[in-house]
């Protein structure tokens, strides 16, 4: 049967329609060489990157309208000219293939046979994706390096070959790490969900054998909830979740899919019930709803980066520490969980059939309780038994010295100089030894020292030097009677010559150290992070000083990773002590923290303490090599008088020019020492006279050091 006109004039215009031809990416750069032209005067002309002419003329990714066109147009006009062999060249149709439809491993289980994959969803249901690995244009290197020398990523697990999230705007384009882009034909949360399960290769490795794969992370900018029917605002700003009857809630229950309990918020996780050994879990986080806090990911929003830049930031927090799954705090806590798994596959000898057990070394799946000394005082032990026997108030130092002991040789000294211990309490969880059992009670037991637990002792009578902060309380001041103390601070007394004796403990008898993992991938990620920034252990003392005064400058992108891997460490540790919520709490009533099995204030309670303990350490040996004494101390921050703001002039070194083992050292490793800033010793003098704290607004920057939960 013939083609009518009309249908003739159809497929015409279909295929006028196609996308304009470009060379092969080899002939690509020869015709740019040959005409002189750089990869980046290239880029200007087209407005747009230079990583982006790479990633063309390497074949990792192809042009767009209204690129597109222009960039077709300057190469033709430099076939023309510079024709290969010295004939005109056409330029050759691209091979396209167009790869099936993503469909999402399943994880074997440990010691069991892979299982069959997923079935790829039906052309009903699903629409088959478009080219799943595109490299976007987006992707910046770290301004410190020269443009090519990014340093490479880590590799994809192959079972995710889209990475571990991506970033999605409103024009349907989901940005990657490495630059990868993929095209999101979803129109609904459902369809978002399911297309991620099932076509974007999106997710990442378990870091534990024993553990699970991370969910895919998809971060809707404002653009993009609003293309799915989500508010620009959140009504609800207590409970900071959509209601039940919102249309979207509605949408994602009606397609059988469930909300865990803390809703469609900021961070919504939605899920099904798994299959087997199929987890069906995708994790959304929502920036117009503040989903990334402006203190743990600085400038990591839409007004000052593009979604591109956005992934960027992420995927290296992903890939370095763990997939975001909330907020850095939530992350932190998640973090242990996901290095320590609760169970592991253990063999019944009777049936021979594998079930879960216990993995020793974990906290357990149920939450333990806390001694009465080491709960709150709203919590159901506390309320439940009547306690009155006081708390553990293991906490930071917060600790200004009485301006009666300030000499007039230090009031006479020019500065006054800030030094901060990077991420203390970070080193302070490595080879921490914990409770993984119920307490024990004990009345008049003996002191051991390797002992993890809560002691009841008198202090009141160790008399200490009182330009130093006393090493037994937050505040520095002499203790006044018997209190309860975590392990490391009446080892700390014992240390110091004094004889100990113990009222009453609330010891654990399994023990061990449980945050070992957790201090060692974050400790990791912090020095790689600070690598990239320019700050490398190998620098010297003045190097060091020199690299952290511009370090945030080299890359904000890469100084964002920064503070959120410090924020995760900060919150993580607060997040162990959590309290309840709302304002219709009442004393005595279970919250949602206390029931989970992370939440462990003697874990908490033996970090801050051997934090503290290690500062005051610290401050008498530089008394002792120095002479110096603190004005001082807030939290890992402690000002002293100085005669010059140049740290090299008063920390302590060696004739050999090697700094002193015991006191403040310079370095970026955890524990070690930075700058944190200088001022009039005349300033910190009038602050002091006010019971201001000089530490907390030494860095002069108009920022307050803060006091973090987990601090």
């Amino acid at each position: 049967m013939g083609l009518s006109e009309e249908e003739l004039l159809a497929a015409a215009d279909e295929l006028l329609a196609e996308e304009p031809q470009l060379p092969s990416p080899a002939e690509r750069a020869r015709l740019r060489e040959a005409a002189g032209i750089t990869q980046t005067r290239l880029a200007a002309a087209l407005k747009t990157t230079t990583q982006t002419i790479k990633n063309w003329e390497n074949g990792r990714s192809e042009p767009r309208s209204p690129r597109l066109e222009a960039y077709q147009r300057i190469l033709g006009g430099w076939a023309v000219k510079h024709p290969a062999h010295g004939t005109p060249t056409a330029a050759p149709a691209p091979q396209q293939q167009k790869p099936a439809p993503f469909t999402r491993p399943i994880a074997p289980a440990p010691q069991a046979q892979p299982a069959a994959p997923m079935p790829a969803p039906t052309a009903a249901s699903t629409p088959e994706p478009p080219p799943l690995c595109e490299r976007s244009a987006r992707s910046l290197a770290p301004s410190r390096l020269p443009a090519g020398e990014e340093t490479a990523p880590a590799p994809l697990d192959p079972r995710f070959p889209s990475g571990p999230l991506a970033v999605l705007d409103g024009e349907g384009t989901a940005y990657g790490i490495g630059g990868i882009v993929l095209d999101c034909p979803a129109t609904t949360i459902v369809e978002l969900v399911e297309w991620t399960l099932t076509q974007s290769g999106i997710g990442a490795a378990k870091l534990h054998r024993y553990g699970t794969d991370s969910d895919p992370l998809i971060v809707l900018t404002a653009a993009a909830a609003a293309k799915f029917g989500l508010p620009e605002r959140l009504q609800d700003r207590r409970g900071l979740r959509l209601p039940q009857d919102h249309p979207v809630v509605k949408q994602v229950t009606k397609a059988k899919w469930q909300l865990t309990q803390r809703g469609f918020g900021p961070w919504p996780r939605i899920y099904r019930k798994a299959q087997g050994r199929d987890r069906q879990c995708v994790q959304l986080a929502i920036l117009p709803w503040d989903a990334l806090d402006s203190r743990s990911w600085p400038g990591v929003n839409e007004a000052e980066m593009h979604p591109a830049d956005i992934a960027r930031v992420l995927g290296i927090y992903a890939q370095r520490v763990i997939t975001p799954r909330g907020s850095t705090a939530v992350s932190g806590l998640e973090l242990m969980t996901a290095l320590r798994p609760p169970t592991k596959p253990v063999r019944d000898e009777e049936t021979g059939n594998w079930t879960r057990g216990h993995h020793a070394g974990s906290l357990g799946t149920d939450p333990l309780p806390p001694a009465p000394p080491e709960a709150r005082p709203e919590h159901p032990v506390v309320v439940s038994t009547g306690w009155t026997g006081g708390f553990v108030n293991e906490e930071a130092y917060q600790w200004i010295r009485d301006i009666d002991l300030l000499t007039g040789e230090e009031a006479a000294l020019p500065y006054a100089v800030g030094l901060d211990l990077n991420t203390a309490f970070l080193a302070s969880t490595a080879r921490l030894m914990v409770g993984l059992s119920e307490p024990d009670h004990f009345v008049r037991p003996r002191f051991y020292p390797k002992v993890t637990g809560s002691w009841l002792v008198d202090l009141s009578h160790i008399d200490l030097d009182p330009r130093l902060p006393s090493p037994f309380t937050p505040t520095g001041r002499r203790p006044t009677g018997p209190a309860w103390y975590q392990t490391h601070t009446v080892a700390y007394a014992q240390e110091l010559g004094y004889d100990i004796d113990i009222l009453e403990a609330y010891l654990r008898r399994e023990t061990g150290a449980y945050l070992d993992p957790w201090h060692d991938r974050l400790k990791t990620a912090y020095a790689q992070t600070l690598a990239d920034l320019g700050v490398t252990p190998d620098l010297t003392d003045a190097q060091f000083l020199a690299a952290m005064e511009v370090h945030k400058q080299a890359d904000p992108a890469m100084a964002a990773v920064l503070a959120a891997i410090k924020a995760t460490v900060k919150g993580g540790i607060g997040k162990l002590f959590e309290g309840p919520q709302g304002a219709g709490y009442k004393d005595g009533e279970e919250w949602p923290a206390m029931k989970r099995p992370t939440w462990a204030p003697w874990i908490r309670n033996a970090i801050i303490s051997k934090t503290r303990v290690n500062m005051h350490r610290k401050l008498a040996n530089m008394a002792k090599l120095t002479g110096m004494y603190p004005l001082a101390v807030l939290s890992d921050c402690v000002v002293y008088p100085t005669a010059s703001t140049n740290p090299l002039d008063f920390l302590p070194y060696a004739e050999s020019g090697k700094p002193i083992p015991g006191a403040f050292r310079l370095g970026p490793t955890p524990g070690r020492t930075k700058l944190e800033g200088a001022q009039p010793m005349t300033w910190a003098v009038d602050l002091m006279e006010q019971g201001y704290n000089p530490a907390r607004h030494i860095k002069g920057d108009g920022h307050d050091a803060v006091m973090d939960e987990g601090e």
